[in-house]
């Protein structure tokens, strides 16, 4: 019953304590390996499932629980936004994201691991498809517990890279909607201008319905429409502050390939030489922004962060207000100009990452594949494609103009079935410890 997708899981007419008391028995299985929950109180899920059992499991998320990045309050449980500095922190309300899960029927699962800060420096976590290989960051958590199949879905964060990196290494759907349109109060604040909350499911259909819960009524369709006629899809294969590695060059190359096969036109295109240096752009707004959010908590503990977020908050500390503003301005261009350089397509095609998942916990990979749709606040999906030769999962990104997530979402389905990868979950027993 743990294979469930999230839509299956809503509809299924078993409760929503046999899908619990399933999963559960999955995360005693696998988590000692995974790795994925920062905070997970088996006797707290059994209350809430049948807590909506009691209820006859309304809503459209009907009795499923959802797991929640650890930057995202929760009033029923801690909230430690990945560092030793906030241990044991109870919030008093959860974030409005949280109430709108809860509104849908759904309910908080449990915390899974973020890295600290949600910024660079990697957690525990394992990529349930290899467990010497990151899953990505730093909403780590969160794509290994879907991918692992301890939950049918689960929350994240995206200030560059996070949410479709970690989907990609994963082997999962990682939906980053338009900057904004989910409402972020009560969520650990790195950049105001960048942050945005996304989902991992295992497919777009899971995306469509857990986004729709997720955004202000109407925003987005709990139902993927079918396109009207097969896509228009620009290929950009790779960005020019990126070294995309050979494997994923030509998976990409292969994915155009399938695309046009099943019938969608699929036209290469070069990246704008005028932006070149988009990524400078993000990297401005974002650490001078960061710098000034932890500013205050850098000034007293200082000595208990690493020396990697150190020396990024002290970079942005150094940023001149002038240049900030210069890069806020840039970004409003960046933002005309890729939504005029999108409009003959109905989506652009690109690589979520330089690689499948890095060998190693020390990191949790590039995020750089990810820079220019953060930096512009366009919706962007991530979908796995395939496979590399040592059997991590391999994926494409797709991004569109702002507010378009449901044209993002139709598209992404049409491809997700010309891929025909499917909803599968990580092999666990089959890896190495």
């Amino acid at each position: 019953m743990y294979t469930r997708t999230l839509a299956e899981a809503a509809a299924a007419p078993a409760s929503a304590r046999t899908l619990a008391d399933a999963q559960l028995a999955r995360i005693r299985a696998t988590e000692p390996r995974v790795h994925a929950w920062a905070y997970l109180d088996e006797a707290h899920v059994q209350r809430a499932a049948d807590a909506c059992d009691r209820r006859g499991r309304p809503g459209v998320l009907r009795g499923v629980g959802v797991g929640i990045k650890d930057i995202i309050d929760t009033a029923a449980m801690p909230t430690e936004i990945g560092t030793v500095i906030h241990r044991g922190r109870r919030p008093t309300q959860s974030a409005a994201c949280v109430a709108r899960l809860e509104a849908a029927g759904a309910y908080a699962f449990g915390k899974t691991v973020t890295t600290a800060f949600a910024f660079i420096d990697p957690g525990p976590t394992a990529n349930p498809w290899n467990l010497q290989h990151t899953p990505g960051g730093s909403s780590s958590g969160s794509a290994a517990a879907v991918a692992a199949g301890h939950v049918a879905a689960a929350l994240g964060t995206q200030t560059n890279g996070s949410v479709i990196r970690p989907a990609a290494f994963c082997g999962v759907i990682g939906f980053k909607p338009t900057y904004g349109l989910i409402d972020f109060s009560g969520v650990h604040v790195f950049s105001e201008t960048l942050d945005t909350l996304g989902t991992f499911t295992r497919t777009v259909a899971d995306a469509a319905l857990l986004a729709s819960a997720l955004a202000p009524p109407e925003r987005i369709a709990a139902r993927v429409a079918a396109v009207a006629r097969p896509p228009r899809i620009a290929l950009l294969a790779a960005f020019p502050w990126t070294n995309i590695e050979p494997g994923l060059s030509d998976a990409l190359a292969t994915a155009g390939v399938t695309l046009r096969s099943a019938g969608a036109t699929v036209a290469p295109v070069a990246f704008p030489e005028a932006w070149r240096d988009a990524h400078r752009v993000h990297r401005t707004i974002m650490l001078y922004e960061g710098a000034r959010a932890l500013g205050a908590l850098q000034t007293q503990h200082r000595d208990r962060l690493t020396r990697e977020v150190n020396a990024a908050l002290d970079e942005g500390h150094a940023i001149a207000e002038a240049d900030y503003r210069a890069a806020l301005a840039a970004r409003g261009q960046a933002i005309a100009y890729f939504t005029d350089w999108l409009a003959d397509y109905d989506a652009v095609m690109s690589p979520p990452a330089l690689g499948a998942a890095p060998a190693g916990l020390e990191s949790t990979g590039d995020p750089g594949c990810c820079t220019l749709w953060s930096l512009t606040g366009f919706p962007a999906i991530g979908l796995p494609i395939g496979f590399d030769a040592a059997g991590l999962p391999l994926g494409v990104q797709l991004a569109v103009r702002t507010n378009a997530d449901d044209a993002l979402l139709g598209v992404a389905a049409w491809c997700e079935r010309a891929f025909g990868f499917g909803a599968r979950i990580a092999p666990i027993e089959r890896t190495t410890a």
